[in-house]
């Protein structure tokens, strides 16, 4: 029997998912550990973010499950999975625009906090450890693209996850603001906090990535270290090897 102190914090077991006759998940499995992060990666409609839409709950798989800490949550409903402590952020940023900092954070953290004193403590926390703690007051629409990207992980942490699902941290964002996110990401992990991410950029894969997985088409195609994958000749042809050449 095995060991359940072995068994991964989350499970993807042969999960397919169709729209109308479009394939956009085919038969895909694959394990997170606890404290693990795990990339995956993959050209533009690979299935990666379908993927993420299937694990936080939003679209219901027509085959196979999602087990997470050893629950089977296939069937439910993404704010009983926020609870649970599965948490994720969206490549494209949509935070109250006419809140503050904190304000945004709030909202997600009020379930946890009984009193407004607490719960604005603990959100100015959130935004210090993102390095927003200048902005508390400021406006949600008037932070750049890499202060909204630090202001998703705090609203995404307020909900005290176990799990999060990281989309494209670093998108959008300019060259010299990377290096900080990066950082920060580290930070999440060595505080406990386990870690999908979609990711285009090899160069923050290879840095924080323990695990990565290359999808095409719906499924994986390659797994492996991220530099297992990245020099693997499939995947150069298909995507490094794209990049490279411009298209």
């Amino acid at each position: 029997m095995a060991n359940p102190a072995s068994a991964p914090l989350l499970r993807v077991e042969a999960i397919t998912m169709t729209f109308g006759g479009i394939v956009a998940i085919d038969n895909l499995s694959l394990d997170v550990k606890q404290g693990q992060i795990l990339a995956l990666m993959g050209p533009n409609g690979a299935g990666k973010t379908t993927t993420f839409h299937v694990i936080a709950g939003v679209h219901k798989p027509d085959r196979g499950s999602i087990v997470f800490e050893g629950r089977d949550i296939t069937a439910m409903r993404p704010d009983g999975r926020c609870r649970a402590g599965l948490a994720r952020t969206f490549q494209i940023t949509q935070p109250f625009e006419q809140l503050s900092v904190t304000e945004n954070i709030m909202v997600g953290a009020r379930p946890f906090h009984s009193t407004m004193a607490e719960l604005r403590k603990a959100c100015e926390a959130y935004a210090d450890k993102v390095g927003l703690g200048d902005k508390l007051d400021a406006p949600a629409k008037g932070l750049s693209t890499g202060q909204r990207k630090r202001l998703e992980l705090a609203r995404a942490m307020a909900t005290r996850p176990r799990l999060l699902l990281m989309d494209e941290v670093t998108g959008g964002v300019d060259m010299k603001s990377i290096p900080g996110l990066i950082d920060l990401v580290r930070t999440l992990r060595s505080d406990g906090l386990t870690i999908v991410l979609i990711e285009h950029n090899m160069k923050v894969i290879s840095e924080l990535a323990d695990e990565a997985i290359f999808m095409n088409r719906g499924a994986r195609m390659v797994s492996g270290t991220p530099r297992e994958v990245a020099s693997d000749p499939a995947v150069v042809e298909l995507y490094l090897g794209e990049a490279a050449d411009g298209h």
